[in-house]
C-alpha cells in the first residue's frame, strides 16, 4: 500500500472517529442533526479556546469527558458482567 493511502485511511478513521464523538455526546440528536447547529456549537467551543477563558474550558470539558468515559466504562462493564452466566 502507498503511503498517501496509508495516510488517507488514517486521516479518514480520526475523522470518522471525531464524527463518532458528536454523536456518543448526544449533540446530533439534540440539535434535530442540524448541521448549521453543530457546526456552530463547534465555533463557540473553538471561539472559547481561543479566549482567556482557554484554560476554565479545558478543565471543564476534560473533567466532563473523562466522568463519562468512566460512567460509560463502568456501565458496560456491569452490563457485561450482569450478561454472563457466571458473572465476569
Amino acid at each position: 500500500m502507498r503511503t498517501w493511502q496509508v495516510e488517507r485511511r488514517k486521516r479518514t478513521r480520526h475523522l470518522i472517529e471525531l464524527g463518532g464523538l458528536v454523536v456518543k455526546a448526544g449533540v446530533v440528536d439534540l440539535a434535530g442533526d442540524d448541521r448549521a447547529t453543530i457546526y456552530g456549537a463547534l465555533l463557540w467551543a473553538a471561539e472559547k479556546l481561543q479566549s482567556d477563558e482557554r484554560e476554565k474550558a479545558l478543565a471543564l470539558w476534560t473533567a466532563k469527558g473523562k466522568q463519562a468515559f468512566e460512567a460509560e466504562r463502568a456501565s458496560t462493564n456491569l452490563t457485561a458482567t450482569q450478561d454472563h452466566p457466571y458473572g465476569a
